[in-house]
C-alpha cells in the first residue's frame, strides 16, 4: 500500500513537473516577450526560437526534454512496471499540454514525449528523430517533422520488439496530433509558414 501510494504521487509529481512552462519562463525573463501573445503563439521551442533567437530555443526544448526524462527515469527507479513507468510519462506530457500554471493550456508535447522517450527506447527514437529532421530538412516544415516523429516512434518500437511501450508511444502520437490540428489544416491548405525557408528568405533579404 505504501509503495501504491509513492508511485500516485510520483505521478502527480511527474504531472506538477510537466506542467512547468520553461517557454514562457525562458522568453520572459530573457525577452521580455510572452510566446503565447506573440509568433504562432505557442510557448514550445519552435516559437521561441522564432521570437528571442536560437539559444532561447535550444535551451526552451533542453528544458522540456529534460521535464520528460527525469520523472520516468525516478519511475525506473521505484519500479520496474510498465503499467506505472508509463503512467508517469504520460503524466509529464499531459502536464505540458495541460499546464496547471497556464489555466490548463500549454504546449504542443513533442519535445517532452522525447524526454519520456530518452530512457524507455534510446534507439528506436533515434530512429524518429533522425526522420523528424530528414522530412524538416526536404519540406522546411518543423510541425511536418514532429508529426512523421511520433507517428514513426509505434512503429521502431515494434520493430524492434518493445511492445510494453507501444501503447504509450500511440497515446503521445493522439495528443501531438490533436495539438497539431491547425497546423495539419494549414500543410493541407499550403498555408502553413515553413520556418527554415522562412529564415533562408530572411537572410536573402538582408
Amino acid at each position: 500500500l505504501d509503495m501504491l501510494i509513492f508511485q500516485v504521487l510520483w505521478v502527480v509529481m511527474a504531472y506538477i513537473l510537466g506542467s512547468i512552462p520553461f517557454g514562457v519562463v525562458i522568453a520572459k525573463t530573457f525577452c521580455k516577450i510572452d510566446p503565447r501573445e506573440a509568433g504562432s503563439h505557442s510557448s514550445g521551442a519552435t516559437n521561441v526560437s522564432r521570437l528571442c533567437g536560437l539559444p532561447y530555443g535550444i535551451a526552451t526544448l533542453a528544458c522540456d526534454v529534460l521535464k520528460g526524462t527525469f520523472p520516468v527515469w525516478g519511475a525506473f527507479w521505484l519500479s520496474p512496471d510498465p503499467f506505472f513507468i508509463s503512467l508517469a510519462g504520460l503524466a509529464c506530457v499531459l502536464g505540458h499540454v495541460f499546464s496547471c500554471f497556464m489555466g490548463f493550456g500549454g504546449g504542443k508535447a513533442v519535445a517532452t514525449s522525447i524526454g519520456v522517450f530518452i530512457p524507455l527506447a534510446f534507439w528506436p527514437l533515434l530512429g524518429s528523430c533522425a526522420l523528424c529532421m530528414l522530412v524538416i530538412w526536404r519540406s522546411g516544415y518543423v510541425s511536418l517533422g514532429s508529426l512523421s516523429l511520433l507517428a514513426s516512434l509505434p512503429i521502431f518500437l515494434i520493430f524492434v520488439g518493445l511492445w510494453q511501450w507501444v501503447p504509450l508511444s500511440l497515446c503521445l502520437c493522439i495528443i501531438v496530433f490533436v495539438k497539431h490540428r491547425e497546423n495539419i489544416s494549414r500543410l493541407r491548405n499550403g498555408t502553413e509558414k515553413p520556418w527554415l525557408k522562412s529564415k533562408a528568405k530572411e537572410r536573402g533579404s538582408n
